[in-house]
This record gives C-alpha cells, sequence and structure tokens, in this order.
C-alpha cells in the first residue's frame, strides 16, 4: 500500500511515466491493458530483428560454440542487470527493459568486427553505426503494422537506442536527436541501459574468454580488481575451482559495479534533485554513472580484455574475415544490385533513383545489417563459391 502522496507506480520523481510520454510518431487509439513501454517492449519481443539477434556474434561466431553469449542472450542479462538496478532506484522498469532489449536491433553479424567493416563500406555514403541503426529498425525497417512502418515506440525507448551521434546525423533525427545538438542528457533509464550495457558485456567476456581458452585465470589476475575478487573468493570457500570458480567472481564483479553505481548515482542525484524526467534532460552533465574508483579499475579491465581477448590471434582471424565478408558482399550488391532479393532490389533502385549511389548503399547496408553470422556466410558462399546454389 503506497503511502499518501506517494506515487502509485512506486516511481521516484525523476522517473519517465508512460503518463507524460512524449509520445509516438504516429498517434494511436484503442484500449490496452499495458502501458506505452511496455506495449514498446512487446513489440520489442515480438519483431524479427530481435530474433535474429540469437545468431549473431557477442564475441565469438555462432558457430564456435553452443554456450557462448550471442546478442539476443547479451540483451537478456543487459536487461536483468538494468532492471534489478531501475527497480532498487525507483526508476521506470518497463522502459528500462524496452531500451535493453532493443538496444542491439542494428548491430551487424560478426560483433564490432561486422560493423567496423559495413562503416567503412559506408565511408562515401553517410557512414554506419549500430545505435542508429537500430533506430532505423524501430522506424522504418520492422514491417508488422499495416498503419506505419516500423514499431512506431514511444520517444522514451527511442531516445534511449541512441548513445552517440555526430551532429551532422543528429540534425535529421528529429526531437530525439536534439541532445546531441544542444549537449543535454536522455532520461534516467537510458543513462543507466548504456553503463547496464558495460557492466554486462565485461564481464560476462571474462566468462567466455576462460570458457574459450583465449584467457586463463592465473593470468586474468594481473589485473588488480580481479585478483582482489580471486583471493576474497578463495578465502571464503579455499576448495573453490575451475567453472565455480569463474561464475563466483563474475557474480561479484558484476555486484561491486552495481553497488558502486547505486551509491554513486543516489549522491549525484541528491545533490542536483532534479523533479522529473524532463529536468533529467536538461542536465548538461549524466547522472547516472560510476565513482571515480569504480570508473579507474572499470577501464583497467577494459583495457586488459582489448589487449588480451579483442586482439588474441584467433578473434583476430575472426576479424579479418568478417572484414572479407561484409566488405565483399557490399561490393557485389553495390556494383549489381540485381543480385539483392526481390524486395531490397526494388528499394536500392527506388532510393538510387530519389538519391543516387548514396540512397542505394543504405539498402545495401540495411540488408547486411540484418543477416546473421550464418546467413551472411551462406550468402558470400553463394556469390562467390564454385557451386550454383542460389
Amino acid at each position: 500500500m503506497a503511502s499518501p502522496g506517494a506515487d502509485p507506480l512506486g516511481l521516484a520523481p525523476w522517473a519517465s511515466r508512460p503518463s507524460t510520454s512524449h509520445g509516438r510518431r504516429y498517434p494511436e487509439t484503442g484500449i490496452d491493458i499495458r502501458n506505452a513501454f511496455q506495449r514498446d517492449r512487446d513489440r520489442i519481443i515480438h519483431s524479427a530483428a530481435f530474433r535474429r539477434l540469437e545468431y549473431k556474434t557477442q564475441v565469438f561466431v555462432n558457430h564456435e560454440g553452443d554456450l557462448f553469449r550471442n546478442r539476443l542472450t547479451h540483451s537478456l542479462e543487459v536487461a536483468q542487470i538494468a532492471r534489478t538496478i531501475a527497480r532498487s532506484m525507483g526508476f521506470n522498469e518497463d522502459l528500462t527493459e524496452a531500451i535493453a532489449l532493443g538496444h542491439d536491433l542494428g548491430h551487424t553479424p560478426f560483433g564490432h568486427a561486422g560493423q567496423d567493416a559495413l562503416d567503412a563500406c559506408m565511408h562515401n555514403y553517410g557512414g554506419f553505426e549500430h545505435n542508429l541503426q537500430s533506430l532505423r529498425v524501430v522506424d522504418v525497417l520492422e514491417t508488422r503494422y499495416a498503419d506505419f512502418d516500423g514499431l512506431n515506440l514511444t520517444f522514451e525507448t527511442r531516445e534511449g537506442l541512441i548513445k552517440r551521434c555526430s551532429p551532422e546525423r543528429a540534425k535529421r533525427l528529429g526531437e530525439v536527436g536534439l541532445r546531441f545538438l544542444n549537449g543535454t542528457q536522455p532520461a534516467l533509464e537510458a543513462q543507466l541501459t548504456n553503463i547496464a550495457d558495460s557492466i554486462a558485456y565485461n564481464s560476462h567476456d571474462i566468462d567466455d574468454g576462460l570458457r574459450a581458452g583465449l584467457l586463463e585465470l592465473e593470468q586474468l589476475r594481473e589485473v588488480e580488481w580481479i585478483d582482489a575478487l580471486t583471493r576474497a573468493a578463495l578465502k571464503k570457500h579455499p576448495t573453490l575451482k575451475d567453472r565455480r570458480l569463474v561464475h563466483q567472481i563474475v557474480r561479484d564483479l558484476i555486484a561491486d559495479q552495481v553497488h558502486d553505481l547505486i551509491h554513486s548515482t543516489e549522491q549525484r542525484i541528491a545533490e542536483l534533485a532534479p523533479d522529473s524526467a524532463d529536468a533529467v534532460r536538461q542536465l548538461k552533465k549524466p547522472l547516472i554513472g560510476f565513482s571515480d574508483d569504480m570508473q579507474t579499475r572499470h577501464h583497467a579491465l577494459k583495457r586488459y580484455l582489448h589487449e588480451h581477448l579483442y586482439r588474441h590471434y584467433r578473434v583476430h582471424r575472426m576479424t579479418i574475415k568478417a572484414h572479407q565478408v561484409v566488405t565483399a558482399l557490399f561490393d557485389a550488391f553495390m556494383n549489381d544490385p540485381a543480385l539483392l532479393p526481390t524486395s531490397f532490389r526494388n528499394d536500392a533502385t527506388e532510393r538510387a533513383r530519389q538519391r543516387g549511389p548514396r540512397g542505394q548503399a543504405r539498402v545495401v547496408a540495411d540488408y547486411i545489417a540484418g543477416m546473421t553470422d550464418r546467413f551472411a556466410i551462406a550468402e558470400h558462399d553463394r556469390l562467390f563459391q564454385a557451386g550454383f546454389g542460389c
């Protein structure tokens, strides 16, 4: 039972509320037992782009093993971490979950290697960035509804899908791009999901790296934070070893970050005392963040992973192959749009008529970005191998 004057939803004053949403791009009518942010979450879950995340790389290509994270399991883990923090701090849990589940919808096959390759291919045509592509997916590319293109999500969910954006691109995004032009912030739920994303991929990439044999725990203990967590785990459980020890360390790693994030954020909120979600948006710096000490530890861990995991020769081999596959597909479809499936070929022809090569390139990028790892490999084989499969 809520106390007199308390928010009936249990939300803090600075949390986002469906009742004060900035709305959808296309007005909708009708009665629904769900609030606007719950509907956003459900639309994302039922989208084709969300299902494809199951077969898109996090670090390891899909065929390398059944237990490694993919973009779908990563999105679920981000949602779990973000929802836990949102609930504990009185933020809007439904909105947080919608943003977390949708934040990677625009990711290419082959993880960041695929994005880098597609961005290089699109250099002369406006570039490619997977956060902006996520917005493009929910605004344009999904085709589930008779009345509009995309999923017609609320402004609040859409703003949470974009982490970064150049001023030039932001000018074309309307209201959702204004913060990149005037230096203000998104709602707390968007800020939270951004950091929950980092917590999830750093912590779980360690787990996958150890499982794959690309990292060794003794080697990883060169990181002071990991060494401290390992010593604490072994002090409490002296016989703990192998996977159980790794799982304990990863859990404690996440817990350290979550607790620090909550404490540091509470201090910032208490200092600035915003009285609404829109008041949060007017701030020049984010409210959600680690303490200075945790930020230092976080960066040290990221540097270690970049050096010893993401640049590992086995990962680098995958990166090179991913660049070759994505680049070859892009060049083939740009040189001969007739190679595209009918719907994309028609779109490419129309966009080329309207905007020239830049328009055609965007359709080609949409097609490639929507591929799963295995579909991209199969499409590459169909185009470039000696057989005659189509």
